[in-house]
């Protein structure tokens, strides 16, 4: 079956940084655009980045411009975010998604999230 298992978060200091994983099984990954998507204590979900099937094509909300980066691994399967210069308010559950239709098309398919706290 589809799994999607993210990995990587945890306590950071501001201005420090994460790279937070997710492991893909069950489907083609290599056919997917992929999603990081982040819920703030008592917020709704807010999109963070995406990225095309081959990883030529990288978008990000303004709110981590410049601050994170998102990458694939195609041979592993697996998604990646590199979150740096991180602030309080980068604080969320950050879960990553599928997209089987491309750019703005819904999420299918969601891992269960990794916790990342920005606090010192």
């Amino acid at each position: 079956q589809v799994q999607l298992v993210e990995s990587g978060g945890g306590l950071v200091q501001p201005g420090g940084s994460l790279r937070l994983s997710c492991a893909a099984s069950g489907f083609t990954f290599s056919s997917y655009y992929m999603s990081w998507v982040r819920q703030a204590p008592g917020k709704g979900l807010e999109w963070v980045s995406d990225i095309s099937t081959g990883g030529g094509g990288t978008y990000y909300a303004d709110s981590v411009k410049g601050r994170f980066t998102i990458s694939r691994d195609n041979a592993k399967n697996t998604l990646y975010l590199q979150m740096n210069s991180l602030k309080p308010e980068d604080t969320a559950l950050y879960y990553c998604a599928s997209r089987p239709s491309g750019l703005g098309s819904p999420h299918d398919y969601w891992g269960q999230g990794t916790q990342v706290t920005v606090s010192s």
